[in-house]
């Protein structure tokens, strides 16, 4: 311990002195580490982060399956109940309804906010300790009970502590609040962001579509189970087996093929998992190549100052010093050197993950995606570091401590002795080369993918478009009233000054998915396969405040709830059912439903910007607000030529003037809402254009610092060239040759990794093909002129060498 400590000390009086090589390792590694923190910081919360209930490893999420189909599916009612009846491997079995929208009133403007449905046993069988009161009771099944959010409680309630017992308005109905959930709790599921729960048992006064439940057809709930102390995982799963094949046996024309998942409670949902883990791997992979070439550009320079410390080494050496010693100070050294860079690559990555939050995800749902630098992100940038100071400590530290003494006394390199072509510091450039050509490339496959993506045509005008969200039925509305609701609204809303127009719709373009059926034309062949379409509700001016041309036919107007079913069709749709024959006056059957076909119109971007053109279909919205009612209420959009704010400001005041319960929500303009469809190019472009930057900026460093290394130890050969007569050019062309055949032989291979690695990210990338070639021929020049530039400094400065004072130089 006391030669741990005075080497310690020692490499910090030798640090010390040396401040520039301390800040260039120290910016280096911490590049690298805070790219690998920070992409870390998903990987720990989308994937290591336990959820936060009690015994997490003994709770776990039940999914139904299918033969045949993709996993995975919600329980029917009737098989929620069976398996908490007859499962013997579980302590306890709860349902929850995943999300159910509401609207708060009380104090201040009313605000729509988002919960869940839960089952009386639901926070004992998660073992969920409350910030104040308690779950819900056995006998509060049906009762008006509420669990309060956390941050709800916060914001809406000023957290009052003398909250528990007293009543607060939901949806116009009176509920006693029994409970306050802890900081970090907002259910089960990794991103949902319910903020209250009520009882089960009332759920369809709140979401009027909720299936009945006796149908063992219908999946809406989400189940959880506690394993009984002694019973293990493959023992339910066994256990589940049988129950599966007794339902199949009992109820043939519903349960039979189908199976049980068993899954840890709160991980990644199994649909995704997969798709989610490629990109976190992915991310992954690249910053791990941010880190090794920052590694290969400290090794580089540790490399120069050890061919320094040759006469130092050789003379502690010949007074007796053990070479483990020596080897030892230098690790400490490096390792000191590593911790730093991994303090400021910490910090870094701490303002990063805040930066992430301003990416907006498109979805009319609640989500948290927050990030954060928690203990498992410190301990991996902390292992990170350590791991890093060794990696490129270890082999100038071996070099350093076994000089020759002979020639280290007399002061020469040992690592550029004459004769000598390739050196180790050479090899490591082009490994820095060979790594940046890979990043930069995908940075370019990923930047030119966001070119594309916000080149795409959506088939809809975005600008002066604001959009503002309603839900009457869970204010109590029936289908008449909503209908009502919304036609005064429109009406007051377009006479207000600079409003050119005003439609209604269940949903916006590009809001990441909405209702689809498969639609058959009625009357044609039955054996063929009906297309899934994609349905929109929409009022009388839609097409005109959207600005999507309508081809043939007519508009909506105000069309009976009661009379024959219309919708208008679009060019896809049209195409796919029709072929060329005229589709105007067609009738089509889809979703329990004949349309009769009145309009036909332009193609529109309906899921993502990357999605091929799907076939579309615009049902009129006062038809359908009884039959089919949106779950995500209902959106006005305005064209207005006037200022955005002050429209939004008098819309809400006439949303208020209509029913002061009601709450306004998802408030944006239609080009907000274009800018979070980009979300993924968006986000992916930017991670990999900062990854691919920082790899660009640590290999030209790299470069350069081995060009000025060469330079400074070839000052006499240069000095003795130039006496003997050679031009500037000559000299110039000399060193600029010398780094640009290490550029050269780091490309090649770096191209061909990059051409594989393109494969992988077909998947992410819109509108164009993964091996670009626009991209795969502007990278390697782009990379080769920034190796010129690396090269061409140390080059000229070469060719102003004096030879009088080269000749003196050692």
């Amino acid at each position: 311990m006391a030669g741990l400590l005075q080497d310690f000390a020692y490499s910090l009086r030798r640090l010390m002195r040396s401040p520039g090589l301390v800040v260039a390792v120290v910016v280096s590694i911490g590049l690298g580490v805070a790219a690998n923190a920070t992409i870390f910081s998903m990987v720990s919360r989308f994937v290591l982060k336990p959820p936060p209930v009690g015994e997490p490893g003994t709770l776990l999420a039940l999914h139904m399956t299918h033969d045949g189909d993709q996993c995975c599916n919600n329980f029917p009612w009737p098989v929620y109940t069976d398996v908490r009846d007859q499962a013997r491997s579980f302590s306890g079995v709860a349902a929850y309804y995943e999300l159910l929208p509401a609207s708060m009133g009380g104090s201040g403007e009313p605000e729509r906010v988002w919960g869940q449905s839960a089952t009386a046993n639901y926070f004992d069988v998660a073992r969920i300790h409350m910030a104040l009161g308690r779950g819900f009771a056995a006998g509060e099944e049906k009762q008006r009970v509420i669990v309060l959010g956390y941050r709800l409680w916060e914001r809406r309630f000023g957290a009052d502590a003398g909250i528990i017992g007293k009543t607060i308005a939901l949806s116009g109905k009176t509920f006693t609040v029994v409970g306050v959930a802890p900081p970090g709790f907002h259910g089960l599921d990794l991103i949902l962001d319910p903020q209250f729960w009520i009882p089960l048992g009332d759920v369809e006064q709140f979401a009027p579509s909720v299936p009945d439940r006796t149908l063992r057809s219908q999946h809406w709930v989400a189940a959880i189970a506690r394993l009984r102390p002694g019973v293990t995982r493959d023992e339910a799963k066994a256990e589940l087996k049988k129950l599966a094949a007794n339902y199949a046996a009992a109820y043939p024309a519903t349960e039979r093929g189908n199976g049980f998942l068993l899954d840890e409670a709160g991980s990644l949902p199994p649909r995704d998992r997969s798709t989610v883990l490629l990109f976190l791997g992915a991310l992954s992979v690249v910053v791990l190549l941010v880190l090794a070439i920052a590694c290969a550009n400290v090794s580089n320079l540790l490399l120069a100052q050890a061919a320094t410390r040759q006469r130092e080494m050789a003379v502690r050496l010949s007074l007796g010093a053990g070479r483990a010693r020596l080897l030892r100070q230098m690790l400490m050294e490096s390792t000191l050197l590593a911790l730093g860079g991994g303090a400021a690559g910490t910090l870094l990555a701490v303002w990063a993950t805040s930066a992430l939050g301003a990416f907006h995800v498109p979805a009319p749902v609640p989500l948290d995606l927050s990030l954060r630098v928690d203990w498992r992100v410190l301990a991996y940038a902390f292992a990170l570091s350590v791991g890093a100071g060794l990696l490129f400590g270890t082999i100038p530290a071996w070099i350093a401590s076994r000089p020759m003494l002979a020639g280290a006394l007399k002061g020469e390199d040992a690592l550029a002795r004459p004769g000598r072509r390739i050196t180790l510091r050479s090899v490591l450039v082009t490994a820095q080369i060979a790594m940046s050509m890979v990043l930069l490339c995908v940075t370019g496959l990923f930047l030119r993918s966001l070119e594309q993506a916000t080149g795409i045509d959506v088939g809809f005008r975005s600008q002066g478009v604001l959009m503002v969200s309603v839900d009457p039925r869970i204010n109590g509305y029936t289908a008449g009233q909503t209908n009502r609701f919304l036609d005064e609204l429109r009406e007051r809303v377009a006479a207000l000054p600079g409003v050119q127009s005003v439609a209604v719709t269940d949903s916006a373009p590009l809001s990441g998915g909405n209702r689809s059926d498969g639609f058959t034309v009625e009357g044609g062949p039955t054996n063929r396969e009906a297309p899934i379409v994609d349905e929109y509700m929409a009022s009388a001016g839609y097409f005109e405040t959207l600005g999507i041309p309508r081809i043939a036919g007519r508009d909506f107007a105000h069309e009976s709830a009661t009379g024959p079913k219309v919708a208008i069709a679009n060019e896809a749709l049209a195409r796919q059912l029709f072929g060329t024959e005229n589709p105007i006056g067609q009738r089509i059957t889809g979703g329990g439903a004949t349309y009769e076909i009145v309009g036909l119109a332009g193609n529109i971007k309906s899921r993502t910007l990357g999605e091929d053109t799907r076939p579309v279909l615009f049902r009129s919205l006062e038809q359908n607000t009884g039959s089919d009612p949106s779950f995500l209420g209902y959106t006005l959009m305005v064209r207005t030529a006037g200022e955005m704010s002050a429209t939004e400001s008098a819309v809400r005041r006439i949303v208020h003037g209509l029913d002061p319960a009601m709450a306004a929500y998802n408030v944006e303009t239609m080009e907000e809402h274009l800018q979070s469809a980009l979300f993924l190019p968006r986000l992916a472009g930017t991670l990999f254009g900062v990854f691919g930057s920082m790899g660009l900026v640590l290999a030209t460093v790299g470069l350069y610092g081995v060009m000025s290394y060469g330079v400074s130890r070839r000052t006499r050969e240069i000095g003795i060239r130039i006496a003997l007569g050679a031009q500037v050019g000559a000299v110039q062309r000399l060193i600029v040759r010398q780094g640009m055949v290490l550029t050269l032989l780091g490309l090649a291979p770096g191209l061909a990794a990059a051409w594989i690695a393109a494969r992988f990210c077909a998947s992410f990338l819109y509108g164009m093909q993964a091996h670009d070639p626009l991209t795969f021929a502007i990278a390697p020049m782009f990379l080769a002129a920034a190796a010129l530039a690396a090269c061409w400094i140390p080059a000229g400065r070469a060719s102003r060498i004096d030879p009088q004072q080269a000749l003196r130089c050692e």
